[in-house]
């Protein structure tokens, strides 16, 4: 199953914030052995968000939706998660009890409408301040402040989606190539990925120290294929003339 994420944010577009999430979701996700397979950003304006969200439920891809879930003006993420699948809104009972519990008499229309969800919506709890997020579909919503949305990610990643965790195995593996440019090892590399079936990738350091040309040259998929692909690539590589090294940790 592919993983996505979507984060939702003019501030995040006009760089008055900068993201945090993209990040914090690759490494929650690496823990568990799993992946990000994409990744989008939209910022507030309701009819591009719905369609942006049209589409991440169409892709049948479990996505990750950060900010915009708030009662304020420029929240737009509970309405157009809706407007996307055709639904109506509608206050979900668990999250009202959750609302009360933490406004009591202070609760008011407004903070109830923090819990009006795309009908059939499930609930995601909010262990800092009880206003909880919600899942429907492939798609789970949080807020953008990474106090509340990471152990909310983490909540989801242990429960509904627990049963991926190391479903399917994967590492990546690279290492230093010197001298050589990417033209040099093109067939090189087509040919190891297309033997052992896994993807193999290239990243060319244009700021190496002392100026030398070096490429980070890699595979990832299966680990065994893998480390077949690692070592054919290295020793020719090396019979090619180029010298290689291997990374910390690969």
């Amino acid at each position: 199953m592919a993983i996505g994420v979507l984060i939702i944010g003019d501030e995040i577009l006009s760089g008055r914030r900068e993201d945090k999430h993209l990040p914090k979701a690759i490494a929650l996700l690496k823990a568990r052995g799993m992946r990000l397979a994409w990744a989008r950003y939209c910022g507030d304006e309701r009819e591009r968000l719905i369609a942006t969200l049209r589409d991440c439920f169409a892709s049948g891809d479990t996505f990750f939706s950060f900010g915009g879930i708030g009662a304020t003006p420029d929240d737009h993420t509970r309405q157009s998660a809706a407007a996307a699948l055709g639904l109506p809104l509608a206050l979900h009972s668990e999250a009202e009890a959750e609302i009360r519990a933490r406004f009591g008499a202070e609760t008011t229309p407004n903070r109830l409408e923090m819990g009006t969800y795309p009908e059939g919506a499930r609930i995601i709890p909010n262990p800092y301040n009880r206003i909880p997020g919600f899942s429907v579909r492939n798609g789970h919503f949080v807020p953008g402040f990474p106090v509340m949305a990471w152990p909310m990610l983490e909540w989801v990643l242990d429960g509904e989606l627990a049963s991926l965790h190391h479903a399917e195995p994967y590492v990546e593996s690279s290492m230093w190539v010197f001298d050589a440019q990417e033209s040099q090892i093109t067939m090189l590399m087509q040919t190891v990925q297309d033997q052992f079936g896994v993807t193999v990738f290239s990243l060319p350091n244009a700021h190496a120290p002392g100026g030398r040309r070096q490429i980070e040259l890699g595979a990832k998929g299966e680990p065994a294929a893998v480390a077949e692909a690692m070592e054919t690539l290295r020793t020719s590589l090396n019979a090619l003339g180029f010298a290689t090294e291997a990374l910390a940790g690969a």
